[in-house]
């Protein structure tokens, strides 16, 4: 019998696609792509739903790069490409890849809102059997933020910070706002990006005339806002009752 393999990324949608995969499937396996730069809370996070789940989580890495985005940027001597980030590649797609199977049905938790990032992902992976479980219940990532905090599960502490995703202390796709933010919030980790740019000649950010380092990034550049409004709408009480 073929496998669900939902893919938990210490993020609230992909936790709430995690649960009602749970709730309409038998055999699914759940598994997180670890990478040591994401916020230590995340453990926390992770063991609060597995508890939710009523399952245990298969924490993946990439050992060949310590599941370390720095480790990455010094090997690849590249922080980021035209063509996407080579952390995203060797610590997330790369270790996905080496542990899906041909006839795995695959739950990423993609919101309705980003339904335009659903159809990128199958034009570059026709091969992948998708499971859009919170496209299909109209569920935002509001929606998921709410039934997580509704669940009882504290939420992730970048979500708390104010961040939009629970990414890397200091994702490479950020823009300036972000990384100012980031300043702000995690000195050490902005001053580490700062010198692996210098290091390697590389930025993460650029603007009409060119390439921004960290380190010239003026304070106020950019605006990332600080706060969110948790709600949650009809959909994700619909939702719900699948597994309550």
């Amino acid at each position: 019998m073929p496998r669900t393999i939902s893919w938990f990324s210490c993020g609230a949608a992909s936790a709430v696609a995690t649960k009602l995969a749970i709730a309409n499937a038998d055999d699914v396996v759940v598994a997180y792509c670890k990478v040591k730069e994401e916020h230590p809370d995340n453990e926390r996070f992770l063991k609060e739903c597995e508890e939710w789940f009523g399952q245990e989580i298969v924490i993946l890495e990439n050992e060949k790069y310590d599941a370390s985005i720095y480790t990455v940027f010094e090997k690849t001597k590249f922080i980021k490409t035209p063509h996407g980030a080579p952390c995203t590649r060797l610590l997330k797609k790369d270790v996905r890849k080496k542990f899906e199977l041909p006839d795995d049905r695959q739950v990423f938790g993609y919101t309705i809102e980003e339904e335009h990032r659903l159809d990128r992902f199958i034009d570059a992976n026709g091969d992948v059997d998708v499971w859009a479980i919170l496209i299909e219940r109209s569920l935002t990532k509001n929606d998921c933020l709410a039934m997580i905090n509704e669940a009882g599960i504290k939420l992730p502490e970048m979500y708390k910070l104010g961040y939009r995703n629970n990414n890397c202390i200091g994702c490479v796709k950020g823009g300036m706002g972000y990384w100012n933010k980031i300043r702000q919030d995690f000195p050490d980790h902005y001053d580490r990006m700062a010198k692996i740019e210098r290091q390697l000649g590389y930025t993460v950010l650029k603007d009409k005339d060119g390439a921004v380092y960290l380190d010239e990034l003026q304070e106020g550049r950019g605006d990332y806002p600080s706060e969110y409004d948790i709600e949650c709408g009809i959909f994700c009480h619909m939702a719900q009752d699948e597994y309550k």
